[in-house]
């Protein structure tokens, strides 16, 4: 029997996607959750975007409007509080929801934060500070040390971190080390998904270029795809034992 787009080899619908991101009030950076839903849908039967934090719909808020089974994915670059507790919370209670793991940290990402480096100037041999929103969750911090592992194997050299919100060392503070260290070129790659205050914030980090976010590429799309796909896998092991 052939299989029709939406529909499973057993014949029951795919699962939805729930794209979970974090939420600004930026409108660039809404936009941007926005065409990232729409690229994805175009491989997904059914995507729908819900936010943790400063914008709505909450995920609960989007589970509870559908019908059948739903895949959520949370597009962070870290597994701090809100993936280890937000999105558990939301989902609690539903059935034939499965939650798939965080964006990153993925070698795909270092493909892409090298990429924008590369657009903002950057050149072998310029340092680079990885800017990340900041965590008081130790797991999330030990997630952006693995993301900076995998640019510095990208770029060929040490990639040092610094962050914008919560923790330390913050990025200007780190760009200030590298130029009294000797550096002669300090670039910014910012480990952010959308434009948002945040990255707002690394234009007065005093380097001498700034990443654009990861943002819209065609690796990003990929990576939710994939990350989808592994929850519908497992989705369908469970209705098939």
């Amino acid at each position: 029997m052939t299989r029709e787009h939406g529909e499973t080899d057993s014949g029951v619908a795919d699962p939805a996607m729930v794209l979970v991101a974090h939420g600004t009030r930026n409108p660039r950076g809404v936009e941007m959750i926005a065409a990232l839903a729409e690229a994805v849908s175009e491989r997904v039967a059914t995507v729908r975007v819900a936010f943790v934090d400063v914008l709505g719909p909450s995920p609960s808020e989007v589970l509870a409007s559908m019908d059948g089974e739903a895949v959520v994915v949370p597009a962070f670059l870290a597994s701090g509080y809100h993936v280890h507790t937000d999105v558990p919370r939301e989902v609690a209670g539903f059935d034939g929801v499965e939650v798939t793991s965080a964006m990153g940290p993925d070698p795909a990402l270092a493909r892409v934060l090298a990429l924008r480096l590369r657009e903002a100037g950057w050149q072998p041999g310029d340092a680079v500070v990885l800017a990340a929103a900041g965590s008081s969750d130790a797991r999330a911090l030990h997630d952006v040390r693995r993301a900076a592992g995998l640019l510095a194997d990208r770029v060929g050299s040490r990639v040092s971190i610094g962050y914008v919100a919560t923790g330390e060392p913050r990025v200007a503070d780190v760009v200030t080390q590298l130029r009294a260290a000797g550096e002669q070129r300090v670039f910014v790659a910012s480990y952010l998904l959308a434009h948002g205050l945040f990255h707002e914030r690394l234009a007065h980090a005093g380097a001498d270029g700034v990443a654009a976010p990861l943002g819209l590429h065609t690796e990003i799309v990929d990576l939710l795809v994939s990350r989808y796909h592994a929850g519908a896998s497992r989705l369908a092991r469970v209705r098939a034992a």
